[in-house]
């Protein structure tokens, strides 16, 4: 079944960091969270299919016209990840993906070809 954008739940924005770039994605987390009607999500740092440190935001699909285009001009050169929140995990991250900077090899292969946990949607 392929996606459309009647069904998806949201989206999810992955800042990417180094050691020595965590400060400026706080710093980004932190305007994003004070500026937008967005969720800080739980899964930081190394974490499913992301082999680079990163700082999840989960935001409702109604906030895409606000988020994505202020991230595109406030990113502080940090590479990102936007992708859907349809019922196909594997497809979000790769098929509808969105990069901003340099695309991270993510590790596809630990992603279903099904929904999300509902810890990892929108809430509300």
């Amino acid at each position: 079944m392929v996606a459309s954008a009647d069904t998806l739940h949201g989206y999810h924005v992955h800042i990417y960091y180094k050691d020595e770039t965590l400060a400026a994605a706080q710093a980004l987390r932190d305007r994003l969270a004070a500026s937008f009607p967005v969720q800080i999500g739980k899964n930081a740092g190394i974490a499913g299919p992301h082999p680079v440190s990163q700082i999840q935001i989960i935001f409702k699909k109604e906030a895409f016209q606000q988020v994505v285009p202020w991230l595109m001009l406030n990113r502080d050169g940090l590479d990102i990840l936007v992708h859907p929140l349809s019922d196909n995990e594997y497809d979000d991250h790769t098929d509808y993906a969105l990069w901003m900077g340099t695309p991270i090899k993510l590790k596809v292969e630990t992603l279903p070809h099904g929904p999300y946990p509902a810890r990892l949607l929108p809430a509300g």
